[in-house]
């Protein structure tokens, strides 16, 4: 064999090992993309809240994906997934972990036509900017990726890079419809169960928060008074001769009675605040970041609301009822390093305060200090 052939035969071996080592390492590529996807799809499907499918999607996916920013907007029409997104204290609404809700999904379909494909292209600040909280940091390619259940578009999660060919228009999407899919059944799945803690956690008759809710939200407060080293106000209420209404009118009147009285008291709240039916005709509040002047005028719009209003009964007379509240306010220094015990203290020394104002007459606001 002549020695042209041998270089010929020489170049041809290292074309082919050439063209092999590229081949292997877009092999070993698709295998880490699969196990990378593989592990995606195993925490999606683990996630047992919103909450914690949101945190995923908007922290830890962000790091997976080596993307600059995420984020996430939810159609929310019933305003169900705010209720749900509030009381969960991991999520502060403020965070840029928390998604946007919007009412409807007409905004949304303006990025996807009637596809609900991704899209993916170059950042246009006009075009993208609310989707990304108006970035401060540089952004220059987008992924928008819709989530559609039963053909309908439940929302958007949005990915953007710095690098302006990280997504491009010519770049494959079957992955990221994908992941589409799988975010979306979540996303419904994830819905689903936090419906079902929150019914276990509702009082059936009033719709507001159960006592065993707000053992549990209390504490969580007391927690959360202490790291912002803020004030935490406890208010307990009580309806004034209940067991009146129900001898002279009936139990359905109390019924109706109760379920008037929560929704009042839950329209003088703010968000984050939280009512609990406590059993009976006892209701509980507990309200972070307020002191005693902020909780004091709160606990007089509703005792006021209460004694301005007229009930209806089963007999057509219209009855007045009226109610009395007490307070206690817990101080962030005063905080216990057993927070359980600090919340059942603050708990105690508002229905103490609630006992004065019973003894004094009724129809009044009272507070005592935490002890």
């Amino acid at each position: 064999m002549t020695a042209p052939m041998l270089l010929k035969l020489d170049q041809e071996n290292t074309r082919l090992k050439s063209q092999l080592d590229s081949m292997l390492r877009e092999a070993r590529r698709n295998q880490d993309r699969m196990q990378r996807m593989d592990r995606i799809e195993r925490q999606l499907i683990a996630a047992d809240s919103l909450s914690a499918l949101v945190g995923l999607l908007l922290s830890e996916y962000k790091t997976a994906f080596g993307v600059e920013q995420a984020t996430l907007t939810l159609v929310d029409r019933e305003h169900v997934l705010a209720k749900l997104l509030v009381e969960n204290l991991d999520l502060p609404t403020k965070s840029r972990l928390h998604p946007t809700l919007i009412a409807a999904a007409g905004s949304l379909h303006l990025h996807y036509g009637h596809g609900l494909t991704p899209w993916l292209g170059r950042y246009q600040h006009q075009r993208h900017a609310a989707l990304f909280h108006n970035p401060v940091i540089g952004i220059a390619s987008v992924a928008l990726l819709p989530l559609v259940r039963h053909g309908e578009l439940i929302g958007s999660l949005h990915f953007g890079s710095a690098n302006p060919e990280r997504y491009g228009a010519a770049s494959g999407t079957e992955f990221l419809e994908r992941f589409c899919g799988i975010v979306a059944v979540c996303m419904e799945s994830a819905l689903n169960l936090d419906r079902l803690r929150r019914i276990g956690l509702t009082d059936g008759l009033t719709g507001v928060q159960n006592r065993r809710y707000f053992e549990q939200r209390c504490k969580s407060e007391v927690s959360q008074a202490k790291r912002h080293q803020q004030a935490l106000t406890c208010m307990f209420l009580d309806v004034d001769r209940f067991k009146q209404v129900n001898d002279n009118y009936g139990h359905p009147t109390g019924d109706d009675v109760l379920r008037i009285v929560a929704t009042d008291i839950q329209s003088q709240l703010r968000a984050g605040d939280t009512v609990a039916r406590y059993g009976g005709e006892e209701f509980i509040v507990v309200l972070p970041r307020t002191d005693q002047a902020g909780a004091a005028e709160i606990a007089e719009r509703i005792r006021k609301r209460m004694e301005a209003r007229t009930f209806p009964t089963q007999c057509g007379k219209a009855i007045q009822v009226t109610i009395s509240i007490g307070l206690s306010v817990l101080h962030p220094e005063l905080i216990q390093s057993d927070h359980q015990l600090t919340a059942n203290l603050l708990v105690a020394c508002a229905d103490r305060a609630l006992y004065q104002a019973k003894q004094q007459g009724r129809n009044r606001v009272e507070w005592m200090a935490f002890a």
